[in-house]
C-alpha cells in the first residue's frame, strides 16, 4: 500500500496513537490534528495539492473536504471513519488496532459495478381516483405528460392531461419502462357540450410509461414496492405523502445508470432439465419478482432487480454471482480488517456486517452511548441479505471469533435465516448471530455482554466460488473431522443415496443431472457419483422410475468427496448372436422372464431370442426373417419381348 493518512482526534474526544496506526496499515500518517475540518483546514488542503493518494480520517464533515477539493481543482481525497467506529467507544483506549484495521481497509480499490444507462423521459401514469389523481395530474401535467387512469366515474374539468378508464391486469417493467396491460379501456371523448363522453369498452390494450404513480389506496401493482424504481405510491387520505409524489416524480426524468447487481450463468443454472424442475431457490427468494423461469434456466430482469443479493447466496450451483461487491473484493476487504488488527496487537476480533441503517445506529450507539466494543470490526455493504454461509464462514477462516450481522427493519430475512443455519452446522452455534436490535443502546449492550469463542489459531485465506470458499473454509475450521458433517434439509452440498435392489441402471439420473455429479461409464453398465459437485437439486430423485434415490445432505471434506464412487454396477449382457457386451444382465434377464412366451411379439423362442441380441444382431435377423417388419412389396417382374407376344392372338 501507498498513500498519507491525516488523523484528526475530533476536539480531543478521542484517543490516537499515530505511529502504531502508521506502522500497522503501512500508511504515511500526519500529526494528529484537532480541528482539520475547521481552524486547520489549510493543512488539509497542502496535503491534497501534493497529490499523494490521500485518506482522511473523518466521516462526518466529508463535505467540507470534497468541497475544498473541487475549489483546489485537485482529485477528491478518500475517507474513513475511525472516530464512531472505533475512537468513541468505552473501549476507545483500546481501539488503535481497529483504527490500523479500518484505516487499512480504505486503501483497497473499490470495484466499479457494471451499469446501464436508463432514460425517462418523463412519461407518467396517475391510477387512482379523480378527488386525488386530477389534482396530482394539474401539478405534474406542467413539467411531465401525464394520463390519469381514474379509477371511479369522476369526470375531469382540465385538459392538460388525458384521462382514461380501463381495469388494469397487470404491470411490469421499471423506471423508463413500464408496461400497463388494460382491459375495458374507454378513452375521453373532449367534443360537445355538457359533460364530456366516452368510447366504448375495449379489451387487450397495452400501454407504457416512465413513471407510475399509485395513488388507488388498494393493494400495490408490483411487489416490494418500494424496492421498484420508478413506481411512487402513497395513501391518497394522505394529502402530504400525495403532494411529496409530485416532487419526486419530478426528479425521475434524465438518464439513469442503474447497477447490474448480479451475473448470471445460464450453463450452470440448476433450475430444470427435460420439463423436469430442479431448484427454485432464486425464484422463492425474490422479493422483486424479476427471476423467472427460461427453460432449463433463469432469467433475471436487471431493471426489476433491487440487488438485495439473497438470490446468489442461495444460488447452489453459482450460476448467479453478485457484482456489488464481487465475492472477490468482499474476501479482500475481510482479509485486511482481520490481518492488520492482529499485525497491530489486538486479539479476538470480531466481524459486524451491516448496511447504511447499521451504519446510522453505530453513530447513534458512538455519540450518545458506549459505541462499539474494541474488537468489533465494522463491515459495511450495500445489501446484508446476499451475506450467505459461504462469507460467514469466510470471515472465521479468515480470523475473526465471531460474525454477526446487523438487521435492518426493511431487511430481506428469509435468505439470512437459512444462511446461518448452514453455517451453523458447519461451524456451531457460538460464530454467528443475526442481530435484530432498533434500539442503538440496546445494541452496543449486547456486543458488550456477548460471549466470544476463540478465534481459529492459524487463519487461512479462502478463494473461489461459493463452493470453493466454503470447503477450504469448512476444512480450516474442522480439522480433525473424519465423518461427512450432516446438513440440513435443502442444503447445497451432499450425497445421494441408491437403493441397489430397486435401481436397474436405466442412467434417466445421469441425463438429467446438470452439474455433472452423476455419470456413467461408457464401457460397461455402472453408475459414479462425485460428491463435490452434487448440487443436492433433486431432479435425479425427480426423474428416477424405481424410486431409487434419496439425497443425503452432508458436507464431506475429505478428498473422496473429489473423485468418483461407483454407486451401482452390473454384469452386462452378453449378445447370444455375437457375443458383444450390451444393457445390464440382471434387465436383460427381467424382460426375458416378464415377456417371452407370454407376449404376442416374443410368443416363439426365435422372436424371444430377439431380445438377448445386441442392436445390429437384432435388426440383422429381423431383416432376414419371414415376418420381417422392414420387408416391402415385393418386387414386380420385368415385362420381356417374350411375355408381349405371348399375349397376342395371331400367332
Amino acid at each position: 500500500m501507498a498513500g498519507k493518512l491525516m488523523l484528526c482526534d475530533c476536539a480531543g474526544s478521542q484517543k490516537m496513537d499515530r505511529e502504531q496506526i502508521s506502522r500497522s496499515c503501512e500508511l504515511v500518517c500526519s500529526r494528529v490534528h484537532t480541528a482539520l475540518c475547521t481552524h486547520e483546514l489549510e493543512a488539509a488542503a497542502e496535503a491534497m495539492e501534493q497529490g499523494d493518494q490521500l485518506v482522511i480520517a473523518c466521516g462526518q464533515e466529508t463535505a467540507v473536504f470534497v468541497d475544498l477539493a473541487a475549489e483546489l481543482g485537485v482529485e477528491r481525497p478518500g475517507f474513513v471513519d475511525l472516530r464512531d467506529r472505533a475512537g468513541w467507544s468505552a473501549e476507545g483506549q483500546d481501539a488503535t488496532p481497529k483504527m490500523a484495521a479500518l484505516a487499512a481497509e480504505a486503501t483497497l480499490p473499490i470495484p466499479v459495478t457494471p451499469g446501464v444507462d436508463v432514460v425517462s423521459e418523463g412519461t407518467c401514469c396517475i391510477i387512482g381516483p379523480g378527488s386525488v389523481a386530477f389534482g396530482l395530474a394539474e401539478r405534474l401535467s406542467q413539467t411531465l405528460a401525464v394520463t390519469v387512469l381514474v379509477t371511479d366515474r369522476s369526470e375531469p374539468m382540465d385538459r392538460s392531461y388525458d384521462v382514461v378508464r380501463a381495469n388494469l391486469r397487470s404491470v411490469s417493467g421499471a423506471l423508463g419502462g413500464f408496461i400497463l396491460r388494460l382491459d375495458q379501456v374507454e378513452q375521453l371523448e373532449p367534443g360537445g357540450r355538457r359533460a364530456f363522453g366516452w368510447t366504448e369498452p375495449r379489451d387487450g390494450a397495452t400501454s407504457r410509461c416512465d413513471i407510475l404513480i399509485d395513488v388507488a389506496g388498494d393493494t400495490p401493482f408490483v411487489t416490494a414496492p418500494e424496492k421498484r424504481e420508478g413506481y411512487l405510491r402513497a395513501d391518497p387520505r394522505d394529502a402530504v405523502a400525495v403532494a411529496n409524489l409530485a416532487f419526486d416524480a419530478a426528479q425521475l426524468v434524465g438518464t439513469f445508470e442503474k447497477p447490474l447487481y448480479v451475473r448470471v450463468d445460464e450453463s450452470l443454472c440448476a433450475h430444470s432439465r427435460a420439463e423436469q424442475i430442479g431448484c427454485t431457490n432464486c425464484l422463492d427468494a425474490c422479493p422483486t419478482g424479476a427471476i423467472t423461469p427460461a427453460g432449463d434456466h433463469i432469467t433475471i430482469d436487471p431493471m426489476v432487480c433491487a440487488g438485495c443479493g439473497a438470490c446468489a447466496a442461495l444460488c447452489p450451483s453459482t450460476a448467479i454471482t453478485y457484482e456489488d461487491p464481487p465475492v472477490s473484493a468482499l474476501l479482500s476487504r475481510m482479509h485486511i480488517l482481520a490481518r492488520t488488527y492482529r499485525s497491530a496487537g489486538g486479539s479476538n476480533p470480531r466481524l459486524l456486517v451491516h448496511d447504511s441503517h447499521g451504519a446510522h445506529m453505530i453513530r447513534l450507539a458512538a455519540r450518545f452511548g458506549q459505541g462499539l466494543p474494541a474488537n468489533v470490526i465494522p463491515l459495511e455493504l450495500n445489501a446484508i441479505s446476499g451475506f450467505g454461509h459461504a462469507e460467514m464462514l469466510a470471515g472465521l477462516a479468515h480470523g475473526f471469533a465471531r460474525v454477526d450481522v446487523l438487521l435492518a427493519p426493511r431487511t430481506e430475512r428469509d435468505a439470512l435465516d437459512r444462511e446461518l443455519v448452514l453455517a451453523e452446522a458447519i461451524a456451531g452455534k457460538t460464530a454467528f448471530g443475526l442481530i435484530d436490535e432498533t434500539d442503538p443502546d440496546a445494541f452496543s449492550d449486547l456486543l458488550y455482554t456477548q460471549a466470544v469463542p476463540k478465534p481459529l489459531s492459524n487463519p487461512v485465506l479462502p478463494l473461489g466460488n461459493r463452493r470453493q470458499i466454503t470447503r477450504l473454509a469448512a476444512q480450516a475450521l474442522n480439522p480433525e473431522s473424519t465423518e461427512p458433517l450432516p446438513l440440513p434439509e435443502n442444503s447445497p452440498y451432499g450425497a445421494v443415496s441408491v437403493n441397489l435392489d430397486s435401481c436397474t441402471l436405466c442412467l434417466s439420473c445421469v441425463s438429467l443431472c446438470p452439474s455433472g455429479a452423476l455419470m456413467d461409464n461408457p464401457d460397461k453398465p455402472q453408475l459414479n457419483f462425485q460428491q463435490d459437485a452434487c448440487l443436492q437439486c433433486g431432479m435425479c430423485s425427480t426423474i428416477c422410475p424405481e424410486d431409487a434415490i434419496t439425497l443425503v445432505p452432508q458436507l464431506d471434506l475429505s478428498d473422496a468427496a473429489l473423485s468418483q464412487q461407483v454407486l451401482n454396477e452390473e454384469e452386462p449382457f452378453a449378445c447370444v448372436e455375437c457375443g458383444a457386451a450390451f444393457g445390464v444382465k440382471s434387465a436383460i434377464e427381467r424382460i426375458m422372464e416378464k415377456l417371452s412366451g407370454s407376449h404376442p411379439m416374443f410368443a416363439t423362442s426365435e422372436q424371444a431370442r430377439l431380445i438377448q441380441m445386441c442392436d445390429d444382431c437384432r435388426v440383422n435377423a429381423q431383416f432376414h426373417s419371414q415376418d420381417n417388419p422392414f420387408q416391402a412389396a415385393p418386387k414386380p417382374r420385368v415385362v420381356t419381348t417374350e411375355d408381349y407376344f405371348s399375349k397376342r392372338k395371331d400367332h
